[in-house]
């Protein structure tokens, strides 16, 4: 089975996307480069935020794949992953995460493609530690199972994280949802792609 990098720019909008929602469950997906070369490791480089209301409104979920699918597609990366966090605090287990059918779809098309279930119990503003687990997609078993993974400067991203969730940097934050409500709301979240030392600075 593959093992996984989230780069400190995935990570800071899977938790940002929680952190902005924490009484509701939200989700979005993972981007990759689009060829994975002799080495076993995935190397997520991008999150997507997708819903926090309308999880499971397969329509909407098509165009938010489509669109998303063709941006990747112009930044030669690939949709490779998914993310869910569960609306109850203490649903951390992969079987509780919303709209998991998602992430099947995804695997279909990325073999290596990974299923994080976001820990709400350790979305907090002393980000001590990673508030994520990370699985691949197992043939042998035919299911989905606990995959290695690391962080990107894993510490100096949970400090960073930590120290913007203070600060309310996860407000800014825009998911799928925000963009369907006004077009202007980029879902891209292109100011989230800089440095967690640059972004520190505008808050």
């Amino acid at each position: 089975m593959c093992e996984y990098e989230l780069s400190e720019t995935a990570y800071t909008k899977i938790i940002f996307h929680a952190a902005k929602y924490p009484h509701q469950a939200v989700n979005g997906l993972l981007l990759a480069e689009k060829k994975v070369g002799k080495s076993s490791v995935v190397q997520i480089i991008d999150a997507i935020p997708l819903f926090h209301q309308c999880l499971h409104v397969t329509p909407m979920a098509e165009i938010a794949l489509m669109q998303i699918d063709s941006y990747a597609d112009s930044k030669g990366l690939a949709i490779a992953g998914y993310y869910a966090a569960p609306e109850n605090f203490y649903d951390n287990q992969i079987e509780k995460a919303p709209a998991a059918k998602i992430a099947d779809k995804i695997q279909e098309n990325f073999k290596n493609a990974c299923f994080v279930v976001v820990d709400n119990k350790l979305v907090t503003l002393e980000h001590s530690r990673s508030a994520v687990q990370v699985y691949g997609y197992s043939n042998d078993l035919n299911r989905w199972s606990k995959a290695k993974y690391w962080l990107t400067q894993s510490s100096q991203t949970l400090e960073g994280v930590s120290l913007l969730l203070k600060r309310g940097a996860m407000r800014d934050v825009v998911d799928f949802d925000n963009h369907l409500d006004n077009p202007e709301n980029d879902w891209t979240n292109q100011f989230l792609n800089q440095s967690l030392k640059d972004l520190q600075k505008l808050y």
